[in-house]
């Protein structure tokens, strides 16, 4: 099992800065992908073909989507 942890958005912010390599994944629907992402991110909403994106398993992955709360 991956180790799974959340992340805030100003760590996000600093690793994009710094130019960290990892795979960063937008998991909202196309429409939204269309109306605006953050550089560099995929679009995808099908966490089954994960290993298509990052097919080495050491890969960092952060993935993203809306929260309303």
């Amino acid at each position: 099992m991956a180790d799974v942890k959340t992340i805030k958005r100003e760590e996000l912010l600093e690793k994009i800065d710094r130019g960290d390599d990892f795979v960063l994944l937008e998991t909202l629907a196309e429409e939204a992908y269309q109306r605006g992402h953050l550089p560099g991110a995929l679009q995808f909403s099908d966490m089954d073909r994960a290993s298509e994106v990052a097919p080495d398993k050491a890969t960092e992955v952060i993935t993203y989507c809306s929260n309303f709360n």
